[in-house]
C-alpha cells in the first residue's frame, strides 16, 4: 500500500520556465480521509497576466519550430512521462482519491495522448484548392496552410488531472501554440509534476505555464486578456456556458456534461455487456463524463441483466485508494457524496426501487443500482457524477432510442446487439456525438475524436481533431501567368 508524505510538499506556480512562490497557499487533501498531500501556491490575477506574457514569448518560440521539431519535442515529453509513470500515478491517486490501479491506467494512457499528438504534429498540413472550379480563376493556384493561434487558456477538471491536461497541452504544442493552464483547485499536483517533465524534455520557456488557485477569478483574468486567442475547457455545463458567454470573439472548445445511456438488445451477449456495464457505471466512482448512468434493457432479458448487474456491483471492493485491491473509493469530497445521496433519495421518494448500494460513508457512496426511476428525477435527466446506474425496461428499439435521446446531453451512448445492420441504424438515430456498438459509452481511446452534441459541448478533442480547433486556416492564392 502507498503512503501519504509525512510532510506535504510545497509547490509554486510555473511561469515562463520558472517556479514562483506566492503569499498564500492552498492545502490539497486526499479525498478518502482528508490527509494533506500537498501545499499549492494561490495565484492572483497579476500572476495570470505574467503567465500570459510568458506564454506570448513561448508561442513565438513554438511557432518557429518545424512540424518534425514539435513532434520530436512531444516524443521526448512522452518518454519523460513514461519514465515517471509511477510517481504520476501516486500523485493522481492522492489528489483525486481514485484507486491506484485506475490512476496507473490514467498515467499510462497519458503517454498515448502525447504520442498521438506527436504523430498529428508531423502530419499537420493544408490542401490544394482547385481554382479552376469557376470561370475567371483558371490562371490561379491556391493552397491552405494551418498556423498556430498563439496563446491558449486551458481549464481542466479534477477527474483526469493528468490525461485531460495533456489532451489540451499536447495538441496545443503540436500546433505551435503556448498554454496557460489552470488545473482544478483540488487536483493540481500531477500537472505541476508534468511541468517539470515538459521542461526536462526541452520545451521553450513559456510554452507551458501553470497558475493555481481560485478558478473563477483566474478564468476571468484569462477571458479578459486580449492576448489569449482561445479557451479550452472541460467541466460542468453551467460553467462552460458562462465561459462561452464571456469569451467574445475568442475561440472556445467545451467538453461539458453528459447522461450516458446504453441499450441492451434481446440478442446481446450478456457475458460481455454486464461486466462492461459494471465497469462503466462504477469505475472512478462514476466520476467521468461518459460514466454509464442509464441502461435500457429489453423486457425479454431485463431480469437477467439486472440480476447480473447487481451481483457484479456487489463484488466490487470498496476501500482506501492506495490499496491495489480497491475497485471503488471516495468521490472528490464529502459534498459531492452528499449530493449523490440526495439524488438517490429523491428518486426513491418518487417511486424508484434501490436494488443495491447507495449508502454513504463520508465521501464514499456504495455502487448503486436502481429501477423504476421516473423520467423527471435528476438521476434520469441530469449528470449524477457518482457510482449510480438506473435500469429501464423497454419493448421496442425505437422506444429505447427515443428515451435515450430524451436528455439535453449528447456526448456518448452505447448499444449491445449481434445484429450489426440494426446497430448501425440505431447509431444514426441516437443523438450523441459518439456511439459505441457492443460496448459501453464509457469507452474512449485517446486518438479518437471526442466531444459532445447538444449541451455536452462544442468542438472536438483527440489530438488530430483538437489541432484543427487550435489552428487558423490561411489561404494563399497566386496568379500563374
Amino acid at each position: 500500500m502507498l503512503s501519504a508524505p509525512l510532510i506535504a510538499p510545497k509547490h509554486g506556480l510555473y511561469v515562463g520556465g520558472e517556479w514562483i512562490e506566492t503569499d498564500e497557499h492552498d492545502e490539497i487533501r486526499l479525498p478518502y480521509d482528508g490527509t494533506v498531500v500537498g501545499l499549492v501556491a494561490r495565484a492572483t490575477e497579476a500572476h495570470v497576466d505574467r503567465a500570459i506574457e510568458a506564454a506570448q514569448q513561448g508561442a513565438r518560440a513554438m511557432a518557429t519550430l518545424a512540424n518534425y521539431e514539435r513532434a520530436d519535442l512531444l516524443l521526448r515529453i512522452a518518454e519523460e512521462v513514461r519514465k515517471d509513470e509511477d510517481e504520476l500515478a501516486q500523485l493522481i491517486c492522492s489528489e483525486t482519491g481514485k484507486p491506484i490501479k485506475q490512476a496507473r491506467t490514467e498515467a499510462n494512457r497519458s503517454v498515448d495522448t502525447v504520442i498521438a499528438s506527436a504523430h498529428a504534429a508531423r502530419e499537420l498540413h493544408g490542401e490544394a484548392v482547385p481554382m479552376d472550379f469557376a470561370a475567371g480563376a483558371d490562371r490561379r493556384m491556391a493552397i491552405t496552410v494551418r498556423e498556430p493561434l498563439g496563446v491558449l487558456g486551458a481549464i481542466t477538471p479534477f477527474n483526469f488531472p493528468l490525461n485531460l491536461t495533456l489532451h489540451k497541452l499536447a495538441p496545443a504544442l503540436a500546433a505551435g501554440n503556448a498554454v496557460v493552464h489552470k488545473p482544478a483547485e483540488r487536483t493540481p499536483l500531477s500537472a505541476l509534476r508534468l511541468a517539470r517533465l515538459v521542461e526536462e524534455a526541452g520545451a521553450p520557456p513559456g510554452a507551458y505555464n501553470i497558475v493555481t488557485g481560485n478558478g473563477p477569478a483566474l478564468a476571468a483574468a484569462m477571458l479578459r486578456h486580449p492576448a489569449v486567442a482561445m479557451m479550452t475547457f472541460t467541466g460542468s455545463m453551467k460553467i462552460g456556458m458562462e465561459l462561452r458567454a464571456k469569451a467574445g470573439l475568442k475561440r472556445v472548445t467545451l467538453e461539458l456534461g453528459n447522461n450516458s445511456a446504453v441499450i441492451i438488445e434481446p440478442d446481446a451477449d450478456l457475458a460481455t455487456a454486464v461486466p462492461r456495464s459494471v465497469q462503466g457505471a462504477f469505475g472512478l466512482s462514476g466520476q467521468s463524463c461518459i460514466s454509464l448512468q442509464r441502461a435500457f434493457a429489453h423486457e425479454s432479458i431485463a431480469d437477467e441483466y439486472i440480476e447480473r448487474l447487481v451481483a457484479g456491483a456487489r463484488t466490487l471492493r470498496i476501500g482506501h485508494p492506495y490499496e491495489s485491491s480497491t475497485d471503488v473509493s471516495s468521490l472528490i469530497d464529502e459534498g459531492a457524496a452528499i449530493r449523490v445521496e440526495a439524488w438517490i433519495q429523491e428518486a426513491l421518494d418518487s417511486g424508484a426501487h434501490l436494488l443495491c448500494g447507495g449508502k454513504r460513508r463520508g465521501a464514499i457512496i456504495e455502487p448503486a443500482v436502481l429501477t423504476n426511476v421516473p423520467a423527471s428525477a435528476r438521476l434520469s435527466c441530469e449528470e449524477v457524477f457518482g457510482p449510480v446506474v438506473a435500469v429501464y425496461r423497454y419493448e421496442s428499439l425505437e422506444e429505447a432510442i427515443l428515451r435515450a435521446n430524451s436528455t439535453q446531453y449528447g456526448l456518448q451512448a452505447g448499444i449491445f446487439t449481434r445484429d450489426l445492420p440494426r446497430a448501425f441504424a440505431a447509431a444514426r438515430k441516437l443523438q450523441f456525438a459518439g456511439v459505441l456498438i457492443n460496448d459501453i459509452p464509457t469507452f474512449r481511446m485517446d486518438h479518437m475524436p471526442y466531444g459532445g452534441a447538444k449541451y455536452s459541448g462544442l468542438g472536438r478533442e483527440g489530438p488530430r481533431y483538437a489541432i484543427e480547433e487550435m489552428t487558423e486556416l490561411k489561404l494563399i492564392c497566386w496568379k500563374t501567368e
